[in-house]
C-alpha cells in the first residue's frame, strides 16, 4: 500500500498507449484501476471519456490519484468526485493552470511515440461502445473479427480514428500540449519516454515508479 499520497499525471498523443501504462502501474503497485471512459459514462450520463475525445480520465487507488488524457474539449474543468480526485487532466496550459488551484503535482510521464506509429495504432484501433474496451486489428485484435470478446456485441471504429481524421487530430494535439509540457518541464517533474512499442517503455516507468513507492510486483511478473 502507499504511505503518502503521490499525484501524477500520464501526457501522450492520442493512441500513445495511456491506458496501457496507467493499467500496469495499477496492478504493479497495488492500486486500483478505473476505466476512464467507463466512470465518465456512468458519472456524466454518457458524456465524456475517449468515446467521445473528452480530456477527462481517472485512475484512483488507496493513497494514490492518476490522471490522465483523452483529446476532446467536451468536458468543462472541474471536480466531479470528493477528496480531491479530479476526472480530468490539463490538455491545454489554461487547464494546467486550474488544477495548479486544486492540487499540486509530484510527477509528470510524458509518453512520446512516432507521428507514424500513432498513426497506423489509430487507423486499427476498433472500441466496444458500450465499456470503452480497445482493440488494435494488428497487435490486440478480439477473438472474433468485428465483435467484443466479453460481450459478442459490434464494434466500432470511432469517426476520429479513421484515417482521414488522424493527421489532424494528432496536430491539434501538439500545439495544445507543447506550452503543458514546458510547463511541468520548467518545474523539475518531468519525465519523458520515447519508443514505438509499450512493452519497451513500461520497464523505465516502472523503474522510476519504484524510486517513489514499493512495488507489489517484481517488473518480470507484469
Amino acid at each position: 500500500m502507499a504511505s503518502k499520497l503521490l499525484r501524477a499525471v500520464v501526457l501522450g498523443p492520442p493512441g500513445s498507449g495511456k491506458g496501457t501504462v496507467c493499467e500496469r502501474i495499477a496492478r504493479s503497485f497495488g492500486l486500483q484501476h478505473l476505466s476512464s471512459g467507463q466512470f465518465l459514462r456512468e458519472s456524466l450520463g454518457g458524456a465524456g471519456g475517449e468515446s467521445c475525445g473528452g480530456f477527462a480520465a481517472l485512475e484512483l487507488g488507496d493513497g494514490w490519484l492518476w490522471l490522465h488524457p483523452c483529446c476532446s474539449p467536451c468536458l468543462q474543468f472541474q471536480p466531479l468526485v470528493p477528496c480531491g480526485a479530479l476526472p480530468g487532466f490539463p490538455r491545454t496550459l489554461g487547464q494546467a493552470k486550474a488544477l495548479d488551484g486544486i492540487c499540486e503535482l509530484d510527477l509528470v510521464i510524458s509518453l512520446n511515440i512516432p507521428f507514424e506509429t500513432l498513426k497506423d495504432r489509430l487507423s486499427a484501433r476498433w472500441v466496444h461502445p458500450g465499456s470503452g474496451r480497445v482493440y488494435n486489428m494488428d497487435f490486440n485484435p478480439p477473438q472474433v473479427q468485428g465483435i467484443d470478446d466479453v460481450t459478442g456485441e459490434p464494434l466500432v471504429q470511432r469517426e476520429d480514428d479513421r484515417p482521414e481524421a488522424v493527421a489532424a487530430r494528432l496536430r491539434k494535439y501538439k500545439d495544445a500540449a507543447k506550452p503543458v509540457i514546458e510547463l511541468y518541464k520548467s518545474r523539475g517533474i518531468l519525465h519523458s519516454f520515447s519508443g514505438t512499442e509499450t512493452n519497451k517503455i513500461w520497464p523505465y516507468v516502472y523503474t522510476l515508479l519504484s524510486s517513489k513507492i514499493p512495488p507489489i510486483l517484481p517488473d518480470e511478473e507484469d
